[in-house]
């Protein structure tokens, strides 16, 4: 499983920025992940930035009042004489192919095309791309909605809805009030093989209910059977209860959970992939070796950050009280 971050993404449009050529005038995003990816890379490159849809109609180009753009001048789209036409990914590049017909009608100008992510048997599809990811592979900005929860189980709490706080968390009626109320959080918009949660079994109705309610499609709904909250808290099995079911579930090639704690433990337990809503991590098994070693290679930077801010500073004084003297 090939995740890629937002967080990677801004990276990698900063260390790819020499891949994109000086003579392009205008940066068009192909709806919907493309404008994530055209709005990066024109704000990095602070070229003029419009839409696929709007560059067809000719509308005129927006921009704010707080910055100076490069080809400011440029008012309507299709003067533009080189534009970039930008997608996050492709796979059979239709989407792409479709596009580029699309501005070939109405736009005599140069067009390049750029995919942030392809694969080796796809990359000639594209003028530029800046990473080889092969399948299967998923992003934070589409993880929610890809075609992997049909095959996935998910958490609730902390990823359709909000955790409950200490208060609300009482086993009794506080607790009934939340499972009614609670605020959705990221609803997926295809059906989910498995909702796989700590919730108690006794509270099967309300949660059916509020699923049914907020328009959550799934296959199974997998509940703790035990008597109350207390046992399940001395028990601590909220783990290895989801990694067993995910485990059962042949399958299934993804957990979606809410919390890093568990995230690694369950896919510890289940040897498959765990992504973890509250880190924006994809927990693989075999490399949490890589994420300790990043993890301590990040402390060790700010640690020299801190170290070199201390020392400038302390320069800055001992200057300061030399010329006064």
């Amino acid at each position: 499983m090939n995740y890629r971050s937002l967080n990677h993404l801004s990276q990698l449009s900063t260390e790819c920025a020499g891949k994109i050529s000086c003579d392009i005038d205008l940066v068009v995003g192909i709806p919907r992940s493309g404008m994530l990816v055209a709005s990066i890379i024109a704000l990095k490159q602070n070229l003029p930035l419009t839409d696929l849809y709007s560059f067809l109609r000719n509308d005129d180009l927006k921009k704010g009042n707080t910055r100076t753009y490069k080809h400011a001048e440029l008012v309507k789209p299709q003067d533009a004489k080189r534009i970039l036409l930008v997608d996050d990914s492709i796979s059979s590049a239709k989407s792409m192919f479709a596009a580029q017909e699309q501005v070939k009608a109405v736009y005599k100008g140069g067009v390049v095309t750029m995919a942030v992510f392809a694969e080796r048997h796809n990359r000639h599809l594209v003028d530029i791309y800046l990473e080889l990811v092969e399948q299967p592979r998923v992003f934070e900005w589409n993880i929610m909605h890809h075609e992997f929860l049909k095959h996935a189980c998910l958490d609730i709490d902390g990823v359709l809805c909000v955790d409950p706080d200490m208060e609300q968390n009482d086993d009794g009626p506080r607790y009934r009030d939340f499972l009614a109320c609670t605020r959705p959080l990221f609803i997926p918009s295809v059906k989910v093989a498995h909702l796989v949660t700590s919730r108690l079994e006794k509270y099967r109705a309300e949660t059916e209910e509020w699923l049914k309610r907020n328009g959550v499609e799934y296959g199974t709904l997998h509940m703790l059977d035990l008597p109350t909250a207390e046992e399940r808290r001395r028990l601590g099995i909220h783990s290895r209860f989801k990694a067993e079911v995910y485990t059962k579930q042949l399958l299934t090639r993804l957990f979606v959970e809410s919390e890093e704690k568990q995230a690694i433990e369950i896919m510890k337990l289940s040897g498959k992939p765990v992504y973890c809503i509250e880190t924006n991590e994809m927990y693989l098994p075999g490399q949490l070796s890589n994420l300790k070693a990043n993890t301590v290679r990040k402390g060790h930077r700010l640690k020299e950050k801190l170290v070199s801010k201390v020392k400038a500073t302390l320069v800055k004084l001992w200057v300061s009280s030399t010329t006064k003297a």
